[in-house]
């Protein structure tokens, strides 16, 4: 038996059985290749679900997360620590909101954003009946607050009595969104550019819409950029495109590159009229480690000017992506943006990424007949035609 079927055998009996996990075993990274505890080595089209945005073996985003491991790693939030304030002035500036607070996750910062919302309607009326608008199909984390807004009923039938007063609407289709609406609704919940749920990008007739409709009846826009954010899209954050700013905003995943954050962000008008002192807390959320990384991922996106490189290579993705689905009657659609894509096939996909792994290239899913394409936001085009080749032959 090799040491990494041992290895894996080992997990399998000590580690709780929530993931069916590809049968390898990854030791290191440099740059977009992964490599297992052998040796091979793996092109990255992942990036750890859209979290390594900058590669492997950054050496300044290693030394600068090294250096702040030398001098404090937590302190907790009864005081305050620099890092943690030089990196809500950076994703202040990314985002254009202006109040941030940090979480571990993206399924916390959800949770805080619920949170805020229910507290901005309470304020204004002192009841506790407000309902929120999410969509069908939607992805926003497996904790009990987040897995209410979540649009798959699979996830959320065995855990059920979920919070309450959650209305689901169709994403991309106003007058659903619409005929839900009532004096009770609070809020309207969703991905600028839904990901789990098959890679379907917000139309941005329908994101102006929602906005138009939020202003009028001073509902709160929630736009979740926890996957879709942090330049995926070739903009920090996937909601600028359009120019339809949220009232509260998500974001996670490359926001730290690798050390678990996340964060809510709010307009200043959310900020006075809705959580306060005593009503959100976190222990671990905004310490001085995850502080110094989400410094060092700013600092890279303007030095490596990322969201150019994002806007570049995304599109000469896509240009060869609809190739291939043009090419193939198996291909139902191609869609995403930026480097956020999918191939939808009209049969199950995981023996193709299977087959792909074999061959030294990691994809993964979004349902069970998407391919979904994450990759570090530093590929080039290069990295591009050595992907398709292999995604080539295993079709």
């Amino acid at each position: 038996m090799s040491q990494m079927q041992e290895y894996i055998n080992e997990a399998e009996s000590a580690l709780l059985h929530t993931y069916n996990r590809y049968q390898v075993v990854f030791d290191h990274g440099e740059g977009v290749h992964l490599y297992d505890i052998e040796g091979k080595s793996y092109l990255d089209f992942v990036s750890g679900i859209g979290v390594f945005a900058l590669g492997y073996g950054n050496k300044a985003y290693n030394d600068a997360v090294k250096a702040q491991v030398d001098k404090i790693l937590h302190t907790s939030n009864y005081y305050y620590n620099v890092p943690a304030i030089e990196a809500a002035k950076v994703v202040k500036k990314a985002s254009g909101m202006d109040r941030v607070f940090f979480t571990n996750s993206g399924a916390e910062a959800v949770e805080g954003a619920l949170k805020a919302a229910r507290k901005y309607a309470y304020l204004k009326d002192g009841n506790t009946d407000h309902e929120i608008i999410a969509m069908e199909h939607s992805f926003h984390g497996r904790t009990f607050g987040a897995l209410s807004v979540t649009g798959k009923k699979a996830y959320r039938e065995a855990f059920e009595p979920m919070i309450g007063n959650i209305r689901f609407a169709d994403y991309n289709d106003i007058d659903s969104v619409k005929a839900l609406i009532n004096d009770k609704t609070c809020a309207i919940l969703m991905e600028t550019v839904q990901g789990e749920g098959g890679i379907y990008p917000g139309q941005e007739a329908f994101l102006k819409a929602v906005r138009a409709i939020c202003d009028e009846k001073d509902i709160l826009l929630i736009l979740d950029e926890i996957q879709c954010g942090m330049g995926r899209t070739g903009e920090y954050y996937a909601w600028q495109r359009f120019g339809v700013k949220p009232d509260i905003m998500t974001t996670a995943k490359a926001l730290g590159c690798g050390v678990p954050v996340g964060a809510f962000l709010m307009t200043e008008k959310v900020a006075q009229h809705s959580l306060a002192a005593g009503d959100h807390g976190t222990t671990y959320g905004g310490n001085p480690l995850a502080g110094a990384a989400i410094v060092e991922v700013f600092k890279q996106f303007e030095e490596k000017k990322v969201l150019e490189n994002v806007r570049r290579v995304g599109a000469y993705l896509y240009e060869k992506l609809d190739e291939i689905a043009a090419s193939r009657t198996d291909i139902v659609e191609h869609r995403g943006v930026g480097l956020m894509q999918g191939l939808e096939f009209d049969h199950p996909v995981a023996e193709i990424i299977n087959k792909a792994l074999d061959k030294g290239l990691v994809l993964i899913n979004a349902g069970t007949n998407i391919i979904r394409f994450l990759p570090p936001l530093v590929i080039t085009e290069a990295d591009v035609d050595a992907m398709l080749q292999i995604l080539k032959e295993c079709l």
